[in-house]
């Protein structure tokens, strides 16, 4: 008999809804409440807090190009048909996620909104409790001693 996170690693798809939770709450914030940028703005804070952005969004999409490639999903809520240990998952476990965080970064620069800045950790502890924890079950359920030993040596994402 299957392990119950086998068949997939949650039947919520967290990542998009806590991305567009995040969206959504930045926006209302920044309007209703909004915060003067801090510190200076200044072309090399203003090219760390684009670096950052840009940074995150080739994570997402090399590892998003890296899961397609390889046959499996990119799909929260589906079943992996591969353990993926090459492109960014060789060096970090969840590149996608690190990069969503990292695009919340640049999303504040871009915007001047420092609420995506304030609620990237508040996103990045949401997508560990709902998001990695239940992928980790599943992916050791489905890949055993070869996901033990991904796991052994390579970091998360932080």
């Amino acid at each position: 008999m299957q392990a119950p996170h086998a068949s997939q690693p949650t039947a919520v798809p967290w990542p998009p809804l806590l991305i567009l939770a995040v969206l959504v709450v930045g926006l209302l914030l920044g309007r209703l409440y909004p915060l003067a940028w801090p510190g200076l703005d200044d072309l090399a804070a203003r090219s760390i807090g684009y670096g950052l952005g840009a940074l995150g969004i080739v994570l997402v999409a090399w590892g998003l190009i890296t899961l397609r490639s390889a046959g499996t999903t990119v799909l929260p809520t589906q079943r992996a048909e591969r353990l993926i240990t090459g492109g960014p998952f060789r060096y970090r476990r969840n590149p996608i996620y690190m990069g969503e965080v990292l695009i919340f970064v640049g999303l504040a620069q871009l915007t001047y909104n420092i609420w995506f800045a304030i609620l990237a950790p508040a996103f990045a502890l949401a997508i560990h409790k709902l998001a990695i924890l239940p992928e980790e079950r599943h992916l050791e359920d489905r890949f055993g001693q070869a996901y033990l030993d991904y796991k052994e040596r390579t970091r998360r994402w932080f």
